[in-house]
């Protein structure tokens, strides 16, 4: 039998391209180890990103393009994955106990912020992710009903334990006041509540923390990009050209802070008819694409308006969470996929707590 060589294997995984972050298996970084004996390969790929949902398919995949290199008898891969701590704005440093903050922003309101935020985040958790969720909009606070959560957090007095919901952790300015009072703050005390509600939750060892901003480029925006450690943010539009205007600022104003833009997600790019499944792009199309080319950053995803994702978000029963084998709960899937792996691409942390050395004399 012809002998086959470490070489000829890395070639044709140098030919598999991650759908995810768009770089092949080999240039991204993904083959662990490759062991070659008597014709049988056994490989071993480590993502970047969590991808618990399509581990099998991806392995299925990579054999089925090495079953027929010449002298391979047979062939097993086994795909693992771990989320890496990335580089964030300035001197900050990552929380010790969130890896990732991922900022989901809009530059105005009305396009589907909140619900693709509930919606990343779930995703994210489906594929084996650790995941958190934080309510940024303290005027509007929305993350309570969405995720069918509610009543006051546990506190010791110094640290609140996160509420949890559909397997996430999450945390807002909702669960501290009544659903009807409204929050009539100047912005130093919105941005201190902001703070104060990510750095004093207990969050529990997460992989990401999802921070739902609210609309626009004002104070709880500015503090985010100075004073938190933002590992990337994702810029949410619709086709319109009104809503892509906006979108063009919450981009710019994260690129001047130093905050990398993973991409942009267009949504209700499509409008899902709930009688007979007719798709029509109501609000135009190809605007988040034309985006994306324009700054050259990813299109991370075209998620559809549909019946089915408001009334499973107005009930607390998001659509990735109680319907996740449907066409809608994959559109998102995908979309988180892309964003993480976006993520993944991003230079590592490298900034350690190391200990300080006190010398005394004694």
């Amino acid at each position: 039998m012809d002998q086959i060589s470490r070489e000829a294997v890395e070639a044709r995984l140098a030919d598999i391209i991650d759908e995810n972050t768009g770089v092949d298996l080999v240039s991204g970084g993904n083959v662990r180890d490759v062991q070659i004996r008597d014709g049988a390969v056994v490989l071993d790929l480590l993502m970047r990103y969590p991808c618990e949902e399509v581990r099998d398919s991806l392995a299925e995949r990579v054999r089925q393009s090495l079953v027929d290199v010449t002298g391979v008898s047979s062939v097993t891969v086994r795909v693992d994955w771990k989320a890496h701590s990335h580089r964030v704005q300035g001197d900050l440093k990552p929380l010790s106990t969130i890896r990732n903050i991922i900022a989901v922003a809009s530059g105005k309101g009305g396009v589907g912020k909140s619900s693709t935020a509930v919606n990343l985040a779930l995703a994210l958790s489906r594929d084996g992710a650790r995941v958190g969720i934080l309510d940024a909009d303290i005027y509007g606070p929305s993350i309570p009903r969405m995720l069918g959560a509610s009543g006051q957090p546990e506190t010791d007095g110094k640290r609140i334990a996160p509420k949890r919901a559909h397997g996430l952790q999450l945390m807002s300015i909702g669960f501290l006041i009544d659903e009807e009072t409204p929050m009539i703050w100047r912005g130093p005390m919105v941005t201190s509540a902001l703070q104060q509600l990510l750095t004093e939750t207990d969050w529990d060892d997460l992989d990401y923390l999802v921070v739902d901003l609210p609309p626009g480029t004002g104070d709880i925006q500015l503090t985010l990009a100075q004073k938190v450690p933002v590992a990337g943010a994702v810029i949410v539009t619709t086709p319109q050209d009104i809503a892509l205007l906006d979108a063009r600022k919450a981009l710019q104003m994260f690129r001047k802070v130093e905050v990398p833009v993973l991409g942009v997600v267009e949504n209700m790019s499509t409008h899902v008819c709930s009688q007979c499944g007719h798709e029509e792009a109501i609000f135009g199309s190809g605007g988040g694409s034309a985006m994306a080319d324009q700054y050259e950053i990813p299109l991370l995803g075209q998620l559809p308006l549909a019946l089915e994702i408001r009334e499973g978000l107005d009930t607390g029963r998001p659509i990735v969470a109680v319907n996740p084998d449907s066409p809608l709960a994959d559109a998102y899937m995908a979309f988180a996929r892309r964003t993480a792996g976006a993520l993944s691409l991003m230079p590592r942390n490298r900034k350690l707590d190391l200990p300080t050395i006190q010398l005394q004399n004694t």
